[in-house]
C-alpha cells in the first residue's frame, strides 16, 4: 500500500509539471477579426484578412482517482485583450460545468471539485467564453474544449471465469496445448503499462507451463500416467504494468484432467486358478470366473476372454461378461467322473480395443493356467442303450420273452440293479419284467389289429439307494399274424334291372382285411363250388383286389323273385391263406330303356302302367288332407256346450218361456215346469247333471216306492221333495225365471224401485242434476216434483 501511494503522488506531480509546461510552450490559434492583420493573396487575387485569436489556449488534462484536500487545477483560460482589471468575466458551460468543474470568472482557472474515474469516464467536453463583466456582452466567440481524465493504474486483471475445467490425454508429448485463459484490464491500454499483461504459473509446475503473453497452458513434464495421478490443480496468474514491481494481479484456478488411453495390457492377478464341478452338473452351468486387471477405464479397459489351448477345450467354454469384467467358465458337455477326474484349460485375456500408438508397450494381453477338478456324484443307473425296440408275434402264449433291458450304476460301487415297468404306460398288464434281469415277458395274448405298438417305460433302481432311478422307454411291435379273413370293404346291395343283358356288368365290390399288408392282398374272389353254375349271376376277379358281378341270362320278373342272395368266396395272400363267404343282396327292379332305376318294388305292377310318382304323390295327399278336414270337423262338433241336464227327448215350446209381465208371486202358478212330472226318468231315478259328479251313488230308501204315472199330482211332488231331502248328492234343478214386475199378491211387499217415483219418499235426490248429461235419466226419475213437472 505504500508503494501504491508514493506511484500516486509521484503521478500527479508529473501531471503537474506537464501541464506547467503546456501553458508556457503552447498555444492554440484561431482566427478571428482583428486591426491588426496580415494580408494573403488568395485565388482570383483575392485578399484575404487573417485575425489573429486572443486566447491562451491549452489541451487540459487531469489525472483520476486525486483524493488531494484540495480540488484540482484542470488549467486556466485566459485571452489576450485581458488587460488584468477585472472587466473581462470568463464562463464554462458543457458536460459537468458547475457541477465537476468550476471556473474562476476573473482568473479564468479551472478547478475539479470531484474524484474522477476514468473507466466511468474518460473524458469531458466543455465550452469556454470571455464576456464583458458590466455588458456581459462577448468578447470572444465561444470555443470547445477537452478535458482528459489521465489514467493511473487502479484496476487489476480479472480472467473470464473463475475456475476453468480441461482435458488432456495421458502421456502426451511436452507443449501439448491444453487451455488458453484470458485476463482483460479496466485500465486504458493506450496510456502506459497499466493494461499490458502477463500471465505466470503459479501452483502446477512442473507439469504444467503457461504462456506469458497468450496465456495458453501446455504441457511440461512427459509421460504423465493417469493411472498414477489423474487430476491437477493449476493456478494462474496475470499481472499488469507488464509484470514489472508495482503492477496490479488477478489469479484464477484450472482443474485439468488426464484423460485414458490405452497404455496398459490386462494382467492376471495369479498364474494358476483351481476350479472344481461336480459330475452331476448340466451343461450350461457356471464352473468358475477370472479376472485379468487393466488399470484402463472405458473402452479402452475392455477385456475378451478366449480359450487357447487344453484337454478341456471340448468340454468347457468361457465367455465375457462386461458388467464386471470376468470371464465365467461354463460346462459345455456332461462329465463322468469315472471317466476323466480333471481338466486344464489355458485361458487368454486380450484388450478389445489397441491404441496404435502405444504398440510398442508390449502385447496387450494375458494368459493364465485353469485347472478344473470333477467330483464324484452318486449319479443314477445309466441303461445301455438310450431306448429299447422289441417285436412280439400277435396271440402269442403267455409268457413269451419279448426282450431284455440292461442298466448299470456308474458309480464305483456299483450297486445292484431292480427292474420295474411303469404302470401309467401299462394299464392293461400285457407285460411283466423281471426284477433281476430285466427280461420283458407277455402276460396275455396280443392282438396286432387291436394295439399294433405298446409304448412303455421301465424303471431301473439302485437296490441300496431307491431315489436313484433311470427311466427308459421300450417300444414293443406286435408282429402280425394271419388271423383275420378278409369281407367286404362295404355292406354292398346291388340292383339288376329286369330288362337286363346277359354278360352285364352291374356291380364291382371290394374287400378289406385286418391283417398287415403281408397277410392281406391280394384278394382271390370266387363262388362256392355249389354254385359255380349259378344260371342267375356269374362273378369275374379283375385281379386287382377287386370283382365283377355280372348277368349270366336275360330278363328277370319281380313277380316271380325279387331279390337273390349271392354267395361269394374272398380268401387273402396270408400264409397259411384265410378266406370267407360273404353274401351279395341283389335286388330286381324296373329301369327304363336306357337302364335307370325306376322302382324296384313288386307292387308297382299293381298300379296304372301310365300313372307317374307325382299322380301318387298328388292322390297322397288330397287322402291326407281330406282326414285332416274330418278330424277338424269332429273336433268342432264335440267341443259345442251342451246343457247341463241331459234329457232324451226335449220339449222346447215348455222349456223356453217369455212372459211379457212380471211374476204373480206366490200366486202365479202358470210358470211351473211341467216337464218333470212328463219325464218318465224323473219316476225311476234322478236326472243327470254334468257339471257335477257325485261323491257317492244315492241309492233310494226301500220304503219310498215310485208311484205311477196316474198317482196324483199332490202325492207325486211331496214324493219327490221327501227323496231330494234325504238325498246329499242332489243337486237344486229350480229353472231361472224372469220377472218383468212383482207379483201383487205377495205379503212381502215390493221390493223393485220401478214404481218409486209414485210413491212417497223423504230421500232428495236433486243432486243427480248436476252429475251431468249421464245421469239426466235417474235425475229425471228420482228428483225433486218441481222438476219432474217442468220436465213432462
Amino acid at each position: 500500500m505504500k508503494e501504491d501511494n508514493c506511484l500516486h503522488a509521484a503521478l500527479i506531480c508529473l501531471g503537474m509539471l506537464c501541464y506547467s509546461h503546456a501553458i508556457t510552450t503552447e498555444k492554440l490559434n484561431h482566427t478571428r477579426p482583428s486591426l491588426h492583420g496580415h494580408h494573403e493573396k488568395g485565388k482570383e487575387g483575392q485578399v484575404l484578412h487573417r485575425s489573429k485569436r486572443g486566447w491562451v489556449w491549452n489541451q487540459f488534462f487531469v489525472i483520476e482517482e486525486y483524493t488531494g484536500p484540495d480540488p484540482v487545477l484542470v488549467g486556466r483560460l485566459h485571452s489576450d485583450i485581458d488587460s488584468g482589471d477585472g472587466n473581462i468575466k470568463y464562463i464554462l458551460s458543457g458536460e459537468g460545468a458547475g457541477i465537476i468543474f468550476v471556473i474562476d470568472d476573473k482568473s479564468g482557472n479551472i478547478h475539479a471539485t470531484k474524484t474522477l474515474d476514468r473507466e466511468e469516464r474518460a473524458q469531458y467536453t466543455l465550452t469556454a467564453q470571455a464576456v464583458d463583466r458590466n455588458t456581459n456582452r462577448p468578447l470572444e466567440p465561444p470555443s470547445e474544449f477537452i478535458v482528459k481524465v489521465q489514467d493511473i493504474n487502479d484496476n487489476p486483471p480479472e480472467f473470464l471465469h473463475e475456475n476453468y475445467h480441461a482435458n488432456v490425454p495421458e502421456r502426451s508429448n511436452v507443449g501439448t496445448s491444453v487451455i488458453q485463459v484470458t485476463a482483460s484490464d479496466a485500465d486504458d491500454p493506450t496510456y502506459g503499462n497499466s493494461a499490458k499483461l502477463v500471465y505466470s504459473i503459479l501452483e502446477g509446475q512442473p507439469y504444467f507451463s503457461v504462456e506469458a503473453q497468450t496465456g495458453i497452458i501446455r504441457t511440461a513434464l512427459p509421460n504423465m500416467d493417469r493411472e498414477a495421478k489423474e487430476e491437477y490443480h493449476v493456478v494462474i496468474q496475470a499481472k499488469d504494468m507488464g509484470g514489472h514491481m508495482g503492477g496490479l494481479s488477478g489469479t484464477t484456478k484450472v482443474t485439468i484432467t488426464l484423460t485414458d488411453v490405452n497404455d496398459n495390457p490386462p494382467k492376471f492377478p495369479q498364474s494358476v486358478y483351481q476350479m472344481s464341478v461336480s459330475e452331476a452338473a448340466v451343461p450350461g452351468e457356471e464352473v468358475g470366473r477370472v479376472k485379468a486387471k487393466d488399470p484402463d477405464i472405458g473402452e479402452n479397459g475392455l477385456v475378451a476372454y478366449s480359450i487357447l489351448d487344453g484337454d478341456g477345450m471340448d468340454m468347457f467354454e468361457i465367455t465375457t461378461d462386461y458388467e464386471t469384467q470376468e470371464g465365467v467358465v461354463k460346462l459345455k458337455k456332461l462329465l463322468d467322473f469315472e471317466t476323466k477326474k480333471s481338466y486344464s484349460l489355458k485361458v487368454e485375456a486380450a484388450n478389445v480395443h489397441i491404441d496404435p500408438k502405444f504398440i510398442s508397450n508390449g502385447p496387450f494381453k494375458d494368459t493364465v493356467t485353469v485347472k478344473i477338478s470333477v467330483e464324484d456324484a452318486d449319479e443314477p443307473p445309466v441303461f445301455l442303450k438310450p431306448s429299447y425296440i422289441f417285436e412280439v408275434q400277435e396271440n402269442a402264449a403267455s409268457g413269451t420273452v419279448v426282450g431284455k433291458v440292461h442298466a448299470k450304476d456308474p458309480d464305483a460301487a456299483n450297486s445292484a440293479i431292480r427292474y420295474s415297468i411303469d404302470r401309467h404306460t401299462d394299464l392293461e398288464r400285457y407285460f411283466i419284467i423281471n426284477a433281476e434281469d430285466g427280461n420283458i415277458k407277455t402276460i396275455k395274448a396280443l392282438d396286432r389289429e387291436e394295439i399294433a405298438w405298446h409304448n412303455i417305460s421301465v424303471f431301473a433302481v439302485e437296490v441300496h439307494k431307491q431315489h436313484q432311478e433311470a427311466k427308459v422307454p421300450v417300444a414293443i411291435k406286435v408282429v402280425d399274424v394271419n388271423d383275420n379273413a378278409p369281407k367286404f370293404a362295404a355292406a354292398y346291395e346291388a340292383f339288376v334291372c329286369e330288362n337286363a343283358r346277359s354278360n352285364q356288368q352291374f356291380i364291382t365290390i371290394s374287400a378289406d382285411d385286418k391283417d398287415d399288408s403281408a397277410n392281406g392282398p391280394r384278394f382271390i374272389f370266387s363262388l362256392p363250388p355249389e354254385i359255380i353254375h349259378n344260371p342267375n349271376f356269374t362273378l369275374r376277379d379283375n385281379r386287382d383286389n377287386t370283382a365283377s358281378v355280372l348277368v349270366r341270362r336275360e330278363g328277370f320278373s319281380r313277380q316271380k323273385q325279387d331279390l337273390y342272395l349271392l354267395p361269394i368266396v374272398i380268401s387273402d395272400g396270408g400264409l397259411p391263406p384265410m378266406s370267407s363267404t360273404n353274401t351279395l343282396t341283389i335286388r330286381v327292379c324296373g329301369c327304363d330303356s336306357n337302364g335307370s332305376l325306376l322302382s324296384c318294388n313288386a307292387e308297382a305292377y299293381i298300379l296304372n302302367a301310365g300313372l307317374s310318382t307325382g299322380a301318387l304323390i298328388a292322390i297322397l295327399a288330397c287322402i291326407v288332407i281330406l282326414l285332416v278336414i274330418v278330424v277338424l270337423f269332429v273336433t268342432l262338433k264335440r267341443q259345442k256346450k251342451e246343457p247341463l241336464i241331459i234329457f232324451e227327448e226335449e220339449d222346447v215350446r215348455e222349456n223356453i218361456i217369455t212372459y211379457d209381465d212380471e211374476g204373480g208371486g206366490e200366486e202365479d202358478t202358470e210358470a211351473f215346469d211341467i216337464a218333470t212330472l212328463q219325464n218318465p226318468d224323473g219316476i225311476n231315478g234322478f236326472i243327470p247333471r254334468k257339471d257335477i259328479k257325485p261323491e257317492y251313488q244315492y241309492m233310494p230308501r226301500p220304503g219310498l216306492r215310485p208311484a205311477p204315472n196316474s198317482v196324483d199330482v199332490d202325492d207325486f211332488i211331496n214324493t219327490r221333495i221327501q227323496e231330494a231331502d234325504n238325498d246329499p248328492t242332489a243337486p237344486p234343478y229350480d229353472s231361472i225365471q224372469i220377472y218383468g214386475y212383482e207379483g201383487r199378491g205377495s205379503v212381502a211387499g215390493s221390493l223393485s224401485s220401478l214404481e218409486s217415483a209414485t210413491t212417497d219418499s223423504d230421500l232428495d235426490y236433486d243432486y243427480l242434476q248436476n252429475w251431468g248429461p249421464r245421469f239426466k235419466k235417474l235425475a229425471d226419475l228420482y228428483g225433486s216434483k218441481d222438476t219432474f213437472d217442468d220436465d213432462s
